[in-house]
């Protein structure tokens, strides 16, 4: 009786919340990654300085994104999103005439905090917030003799859900907001100027969760 009473205080209880389903205990690990398709939309706002009247604007694309997160507690994470995709720059305004300025690509690492919530069942909902930092490279000039956008800090807000089919699988939806504003430098007509690209990016984005 002894020994039975031993091996039997040697296991664990594990909680179970009956409204989440018997497959629901604590996490066995604080690591979670996951993967979306990402859309992103940035919007049309820049100029050239001592350039009156000029505007830019730039592509929208969909890529596929990486995200690595790290529970500290069960509402509190640190998430480091990774992903790369391109912008074409285009000439608005008293500058449309330059049509396509250039093309560039942008490595934008973001680390957010968040605070996921946890009363919903299944049904897990976050928000954050954090920083950015931006790196642009393979610029390649169009309708300018040269191109160089400079890399640049930025911040993020983030809201989005997990819903989880099982103890380690979910479905995600993501909406990110970065502000970014980056210098340049453009040549046009063997004539240097600078100016500002403000694509303050919309990402909006789906995919799958994997909690280890």
């Amino acid at each position: 009786m002894i020994g039975q009473q031993a091996v039997a205080a040697d296991v664990p209880e594990v909680p179970c919340d009956p409204d989440e389903g018997a497959w629901v205990r604590e996490w066995a690990s604080p690591w979670q990654i996951r993967l979306r398709a990402l859309g992103v939309i940035t919007e049309n706002s820049g100029y050239v300085d001592a350039v009156p009247g000029s505007g830019l604007s730039y592509s929208n694309t969909v890529t596929p994104e990486l995200d690595i997160s790290y529970f500290f507690t069960d509402n509190v994470a640190a998430e480091l999103i990774l992903g790369t995709t391109y912008a074409n720059i285009t000439g608005q305004g008293s500058i449309s005439g330059l049509r396509n300025i250039g093309k560039v690509w942008l490595l934008p690492p973001t680390l957010t905090l968040q605070y996921h919530f946890t009363d919903f069942g299944a049904f897990k909902p976050y928000v954050g917030a954090g920083v950015n930092y931006t790196v642009f490279y393979n610029q390649d000039a169009g309708g300018a003799d040269a191109l160089k956008v400079k890399n640049t800090f930025g911040t993020a807000l983030q809201v989005g859900f997990d819903y989880m089919v099982d103890q380690h699988w979910g479905v995600n939806f993501d909406v990110k907001k970065l502000f970014l504003k980056a210098d340049f430098d453009v040549t046009v007509a063997g004539a240097k100027l600078t100016g500002k690209a403000e694509l303050d990016p919309w990402l909006i984005g789906a995919g799958v969760t994997y909690r280890f």
